[in-house]
């Protein structure tokens, strides 16, 4: 099959969702109103609260949200064949994934910007607020360690890669500082000058690499762990004009350009599909992924069709920006389903390399000569880029290739594909960076939150001794897992985790939506929840007794441990859920229609 008929078929799907079922959400469901006052305006601090541009905001919130997981999940659930996981990325996001973080993003605008786990404290019980914190604790640690670990393994021993993305840091704050103090309003200077940078970095990679200045930008993965950690680490204490919302704004001009680009390159070359439909691990045994297609398609593919990790960005710092309620269906709902086309193109990508290159690339030489299967273009690839791919597990590599291939095969661009494969592991390190500085900004504020109770203090979130204590405690947390895990432990762990997560957020949605008196339409959340807590606490439960126990060592324990812990607290949340609901209910003296 080819792939120009996959693409059309995504584009039309994800197009009827948002002209017709955003708009029956925003006015009906969360009933959005452009007078009320937001809080970006009215709680307007210059740190955490700034009103920002609607497009500027989209950027960011987009770059925010778009990780490692809508590039990597389709790429490591293609072990499974192309087609689940594309049915999966198209009705998931449409269906599941742009109505949670919708929802919730609607739901914190309208409580003063507050987190998930107050909300969920608010509207369900103090039980629930606490067991949603300890949750979001330790989800977002995972989840943090699951997606720095594909830019470490595309990344270490790569000074061109390594460069490029280094100096996206500088460039993004001297983009913040002409656009918030030197020239505040000039969006379109900015970003044009911005842009115009990043492509710059692409091209300045290759002569850095062969030159003097290779040492300083070839790291280890060691050393690479511990720059993700510093970076980590700054990003979440400046100001968000400084760093955060300009180097996402930047970012994602190049993602939001790449996806376009994908696009048409997939509708012009019209590759073939060299995957198989459904592949013959489909039943389980593969040498990726250990499962079976049904439940581990689902978390494996995780952020590119719903993500528990965006109730968080939507409840964090996006809520705080937004300067109109109208923005939040463009903002929440449209971003997401940007995101599902985001994997829906990393899916076709890695679907039209030949199951040997794919396999080689994602697995280590012993147990690729297990498969049977033999490389077909894997030497010329890397004869083109110069490095180095065979063995280089996660699906950031795989998937680079990919797109180098999608786009060498454009008019008079066969030649390039060295370029190209470099250019989109920028391309994918850049998703992945905006989610660590957003996700460990999001992660401290919980932890001060959390702190708050017992020292006071805390809860000031501009307060700088409490900043950086906080973020200490979570960069060390997610550097740990990352620099003892591997992709087979980290991403069902980081799967399994994250949709755990959107169950707690879509209960709470759930809740938000029959306590404003809309229970007759709580049907919108109830049903993504009911099929998506069936699935992952499935594999959850699979992951536990087969997976991490039979290791029989400390992080298999420890993995397994977290993993329990966190379905007891999704049990917890949707039985008070489903209390609070029926209280509510019997309260009005109605059931919904």
């Amino acid at each position: 099959m080819n792939a120009f008929w996959l693409m059309l078929g995504a584009l039309a799907v994800l197009s009827i969702g948002y002209r017709y079922y955003s708009a029956f959400l925003a006015a009906r469901v969360m009933v959005l109103d452009a007078t009320r006052v937001t809080p970006a305006v009215a709680l307007n601090d210059g740190q955490n609260y700034h009103p920002t541009h609607k497009w500027v905001l989209f950027g960011h919130h987009f770059a925010a949200i778009s990780g490692a997981g809508p590039l990597i999940g389709p790429v490591l659930a293609l072990q499974f064949g192309y087609l689940p996981g594309y049915l999966w990325l198209l009705f998931g996001v449409v269906l599941g994934g742009a109505v949670h973080d919708f929802v919730i993003l609607a739901a914190s605008v309208r409580r003063d910007g507050k987190s998930l786990a107050e909300i969920a404290r608010a509207e369900l019980s103090p039980l629930s607020g606490l067991v949603t914190s300890v949750a979001i604790l330790f989800i977002l640690v995972v989840a943090l360690a699951g997606l720095a670990l594909s830019v470490v393994n595309a990344l270490h021993d790569s000074a061109w890669g390594t460069f490029t993305i280094a100096m996206s840091i500088p460039l993004a704050v001297a983009m913040g500082l002409y656009l918030y103090k030197l020239r505040p309003g000039d969006v379109v200077g900015a970003s044009a000058a911005g842009a115009l940078g990043m492509m710059a970095c692409v091209f300045l990679g290759e002569p850095v690499a062969q030159s003097a200045l290779a040492p300083w930008f070839t790291l280890s993965r060691g050393e690479l762990i511990f720059a993700l950690g510093a970076y980590g680490f700054v990003a979440s204490v400046l100001p968000v004009w400084v760093l955060l919302c300009p180097r996402d704004y930047l970012s994602s001009y190049l993602k939001l350009g790449t996806v376009a680009a994908l696009v048409v390159g997939v509708l012009v070359v019209n590759p073939e599909l060299k995957a198989p439909a459904i592949s013959e691990f489909a039943g389980g045994a593969g040498p990726i992924i250990p499962g079976k297609l049904f439940p581990f398609v689902f978390i494996t593919i995780a952020c590119g069709s719903i993500s528990g990790f965006h109730s968080l960005v939507a409840s964090g710092t996006t809520p705080k920006m937004l300067t109109n309620e109208l923005d939040a269906r463009a903002i929440g709902y449209g971003a997401m389903l940007l995101e599902g086309l985001v994997a829906i193109c990393a899916l076709i990508a890695a679907a039209c390399l030949e199951p040997g290159d794919y396999y080689a690339i994602n697995l280590a030489a012993e147990p690729f000569s297990k498969l049977g299967l033999s490389m077909v273009n894997l030497p010329t690839f890397e004869a083109e880029i110069g490095e180095a791919i065979a063995g280089r597990s996660g699906g950031a590599v795989s998937l680079a290739v990919g797109i180098a291939q999608i786009f060498s095969g454009l008019p008079g661009m066969s030649s390039l594909l060295g370029y190209w494969y470099h250019f989109a592991i920028m391309f994918e390190a850049l998703f992945i960076l905006t989610t660590i500085d957003t996700g460990t900004r999001v992660a401290r504020f919980v932890v001060q939150e959390f702190i708050g109770r017992v020292v006071p203090p805390f809860r000031d979130t501009s307060w700088l001794p409490g900043s950086l204590m906080a973020t200490g405690l979570v960069v060390g947390g997610w550097t740990y897992f990352l620099s003892t895990g591997n992709i087979s432990t980290i991403w069902p762990m980081f799967g399994i985790a994250n949709q755990l997560l959107a169950c707690v957020a879509l209960c709470v949605g759930t809740s938000v939506i029959v306590n404003a008196g809309r229970g007759r339409y709580a049907w919108v959340t109830v049903l993504p929840f009911l099929f998506l807590a069936t699935t992952t606490l499935t594999a959850g439960w699979q992951a536990t007794t087969r997976k991490y126990l039979p290791m029989k060592n400390f992080e298999g324990y420890l993995d397994a441990t977290l993993i329990v812990l966190m379905m007891v607290c999704v049990v917890i949340v949707a039985v008070d859920t489903a209390l609070r609901v029926r209280r509510e209910w019997g309260r009005r003296g109605t059931v919904p229609s």
